[in-house]
């Protein structure tokens, strides 16, 4: 009895592994079907366009995947010293205890909070800090655009690096932190030579992971990079990203070509979390080594 449920269980887990896939490979294809006009019209410099302008038929996703990249990998910049800083605290400070319950929880609630509330918060307070920067540095004071965007997605992005980072920390052995004490090295020296190293594989796991959450982030996105289909010249200036242009415009679509072309930014959208994602693993296997 004991083996049949075995064999239940585990022709249960490849079922659904197959079913997830399945799900991933139908949604690919019918984006692919989707935004197969856009590509005939435009061909695939539709991908390399920088022109935006539906009144005039001409669709170029240059300037989403340039506001994309910018805004999370600028994110991902602000949030990593403080996302590794509240891993170590939590991870090897303090990992029990009242103190550790009340950072965890703290965390977590960053997490939990919508992204509306990001994008209220950043319109009504940081909007006007980022205006009063630029008038300091001669620039133009729009309030909103990447910068503020990027600082927007770096808060919201903290979480998921710095749990992600605090678990595997907490699971270094105690056996290689004591015996790096005994050899006469600094708390310092042990987190730098002793955990960290047994710890990278996890800890950019969890880097890959926040990286993952803000290339798809769209609404607080929306609220304060100042929704301009030009392409940035400055990371200051009002942008698009692919997320963003995808929910200002998809009820404005008029045309089968306009609305290929945004299904079309989804698609890319995809593809380039995907390469992420497969990349990102790839580094893992050979932090792992």
């Amino acid at each position: 009895m004991t083996f049949n449920r075995d064999k239940l269980f585990e022709k249960s887990l490849t079922l659904s592994a197959w079913l997830v896939v399945i799900l991933v490979a139908a949604m690919c294809l019918s984006l692919v079907l989707y935004a197969l006009p856009v590509f005939r019209t435009t061909g695939f410099g539709f991908l390399f366009h920088r022109l935006w302008d539906p009144l005039q038929g001409k669709f170029g996703a240059m300037p989403f995947l340039v506001g994309t990249l910018l805004t999370s990998f600028l994110a991902l910049l602000f949030s990593l010293p403080f996302s590794l800083a509240i891993a170590i605290f939590l991870g090897e400070y303090f990992n029990s205890g009242k103190i550790a319950l009340f950072f965890q929880n703290t965390t977590s609630l960053l997490a939990g909070i919508p992204s509306v509330i990001y994008g209220f918060w950043g319109l009504f307070v940081l909007v006007p800090l980022v205006r009063k920067l630029e008038i300091k540095l001669g620039v133009l004071p729009y309030g909103v655009g990447i910068f503020t965007a990027s600082l927007i997605l770096s808060i919201m992005i903290i979480p998921y690096a710095a749990s992600v980072g605090r678990e595997v920390i907490s699971l270094v052995p105690s056996e290689l932190k004591e015996a790096a004490y005994a050899l006469g090295a600094t708390r310092w020296e042990v987190i730098r030579h002793v955990i960290f190293p047994y710890a990278r594989s996890g800890i950019f796991a969890g880097i890959l992971l926040s990286l993952g959450r803000a290339i798809g982030e769209t609404m607080a996105v929306t609220m304060v990079i100042g929704n301009n289909n030009q392409f940035p010249t400055s990371l200051f200036a009002p942008a698009n990203t692919m997320a963003s242009v995808i929910a200002n415009e998809f009820t404005e679509a008029t045309s089968d070509v306009y609305l290929s072309a945004l299904i079309a930014i989804a698609l890319l959208l995809f593809l380039v979390t995907t390469v992420i994602n497969i990349i990102g693993r790839y580094i893992i296997e050979k932090l792992s080594v």
